[in-house]
This record gives C-alpha cells, structure tokens and sequence, in this order.
C-alpha cells in the first residue's frame, strides 16, 4: 500500500513541519497532528489497490497516488518523492509486520535552517570552490530517516593491574628514590541503555557514529505521518546481525570506565581483564539526518547533519584555482615585507 497525506482543506500535500512538529499543507497552511491525521487515514476507504511489481532485482514499481506516475525505489526505501508530480509518498509495506520501527525521534531541525547551516558550515572553507554553494548543489540537501538498532545491555568487568609510585627524597648530597609496587583490582558492574548502531548499508558507519548522539528524550511512537515529506530507509541488517557492532561499543565504553578508576599512580600495567555482557532489550528506531553528497574533481565529499541537534560531520573540496591565488598573495605578501624590511636595514 503506498500512502500519500492529502489536506482536507484544498486537497494539498501535507508534510511534517519539524518547527510546528504537525502535518502542514503546503499550499493552504492548514495544520493537524500525526495522531489526527492517522485518525483521517484509517477513516478513509480507499477503493484501489496499490500493487507492488518487482522489476529488476531489488527494485519495484509503485504507483503514485496522487498523479498515478510509476515510482521505482529499491526495496529498502520506505519514504520518498513522487518524480513527476513532486509528492511525499510512505510505502507503508515496507515498515509494518517485523519492520514496524517501535519509536521515531521527528525532525527537529527544518530545510531552510539546514541550508543556512551548510553555507555557515561550508564558508568556513577559504578553498572551497564556488560552485559548493550553488542554488543546484543546496537543493541536493535531502532529509532521511535513517534506520537504527538501540540495544542494551548488562555488563561486568574485571581488572588487574600491576601499579607503581615513585617518591624522591634528598639527604645531604644524596637523593633517594623509593618504588612501591601495587597490586590493584577492580570489579565493575554497570548497565548501557540505547547503545546505536545503524542499520542501513547506503549509510557510512563512522560517519554515523560521529552524528551522535541523539536525544532520546525526544523518542516518539512511530506513526507514518512523521515521514510526510522525508525520505527514509528500512534496514538492511537485523539487530541479531548488527550485535557484535554494539558489544563492540559497549566493551570500550567499560574499558575506559574500569581503567579511568585506577588513578594516582607513576605506571600502570594492566595484566589480566574479563568481560561478561548479558543483552537486554533491542528496539527499532528512525533517526532524523540531513545528508548531501557532492562529488568534485572525481571525488566524492559529502555534508551530513544531525537533524534533531544539528550537529555537522562532513568534509570539503578545495578548489586549485583558488589555493594557487590565496597561496600567491601569501607569497607576494611575504616577498614585500622581506624587502621593506630590508630597505630599512
């Protein structure tokens, strides 16, 4: 089933307004919460059926419900723009059953705001070249639903570790110096909850590392109308799959807890450590973030910000015209004081 949200006012788009956090139309302003919207939705009796025909692979074709245009996507894209018409289209297929996410955390952060952020973001780049900030490169800037797996998880740890301090004394013309050795112990239990780990392979992994943290505060029952006007992907890998990422994650967090406690000494070496995790719980979330991939040169750079705290991971491409000119006035600068200096010496 392929679902449109259409305003029942002037029979518009309506899409998630993340400064509103409500269903917007578009055209005539006419707002309403996802939980009325739903209400509406499931009220209505829809008298086609959508079908999905596999095409190549892992593609399928769906049909638009507002201008009846063939969308294809891949078989992981649950959220997405109709090409002809323009319209936010949810392939609720995608995310029920099994792949119903538990919670989604909205957007917080909107288009207009974003694209002010990336010239903030990119501008800092002396090199950049100009056409990074082109009205067709800003227009790029997509909004996505990335797919994660929160885990958590109980864990224990043991440490030994062989210590020493080194005091000095003088007497007389004479200076002592006295090693004491320690043998130093320690148990720590603790517990981590919503350790994320995404889930999508489209994603990088450490740049989705870096993007963190969200906010869990802002976690929110999932409901379809939150992805009006988004993209968003189900995941490709299972949370049975993506568990080894997460121990991963959890094992250096205590790690760097239990050796954070043992403090205070001239060196430390650790001879013995253990660790035993129990996993707990495992929920499905969408997580919101802002992504543009540009490619420059023949490389690829990409702009990626996390949607509900806007905080940027990314990288820049620098342009050699204009580092030869900025690396040229560097020189001639240099070579004029050089030689006012002189003149006066």
């Amino acid at each position: 089933m392929v679902r449109s949200y259409k305003c029942s006012n002037c029979g518009g788009d309506m899409v998630f307004d993340a400064q509103k956090e409500m269903l917007v139309c578009e055209h005539c302003d006419t707002a309403k919460t996802v939980a009325e919207m739903e209400q509406i939705q499931t009220s209505q009796t829809d008298s086609q059926t959508q079908k999905e025909h596999t095409r190549t692979g892992d593609f399928n074709l769906f049909q638009c419900p507002s201008c009846g245009a063939e969308i294809l996507t891949d078989c992981h894209t649950a959220a997405t723009f109709c090409n002809y018409c323009g319209s936010p289209t949810l392939i609720e297929s995608r995310l029920t059953g099994e792949a119903t996410p538990s919670h989604v955390i909205p957007f917080k952060i909107n288009k207009t705001e974003t694209r002010e952020a990336f010239l903030k973001w990119s501008k800092k780049g002396l090199l950049t070249p100009k056409e990074f900030f082109s009205t067709t490169t800003i227009e790029k800037i997509a909004g996505i639903y990335v797919p994660f797996w929160l885990y958590d998880f109980d864990s224990d740890m043991q440490m030994r570790a062989q210590c020493t301090r080194v005091r000095r004394e003088r007497r007389g013309d004479y200076e002592y110096t006295h090693t004491d050795h320690y043998d130093v112990y320690r148990d720590l239990a603790t517990a981590y909850s919503r350790i994320p780990v995404d889930a999508s392979e489209k994603m990088d992994d450490s740049t989705m590392d870096l993007v963190e943290p969200f906010d869990y505060s802002a976690l929110s029952s999932f409901e379809m109308g939150y992805l009006s006007g988004y993209q968003a992907e189900k995941y490709n890998y299972d949370a049975k799959t993506l568990k080894n990422r997460a121990e991963l994650r959890v094992k250096q967090y205590i790690s760097d807890l239990t050796r954070g406690t043992i403090s205070g000494y001239s060196s430390v070496r650790i001879v013995h450590s253990n660790i035993n995790m129990q996993a707990k719980n495992t929920d499905y979330v969408l997580m919101p973030v802002w992504m543009l991939r540009y490619r420059y040169k023949g490389k690829d750079y990409a702009f990626t910000m996390n949607g509900q705290t806007g905080k940027i991971v990314g990288n820049l491409p620098i342009s050699k015209a204009k580092a030869a000119i900025y690396f040229g006035a560097i020189t001639a600068a240099c070579f004029l004081i050089a030689n006012i200096v002189g003149f006066f010496l």
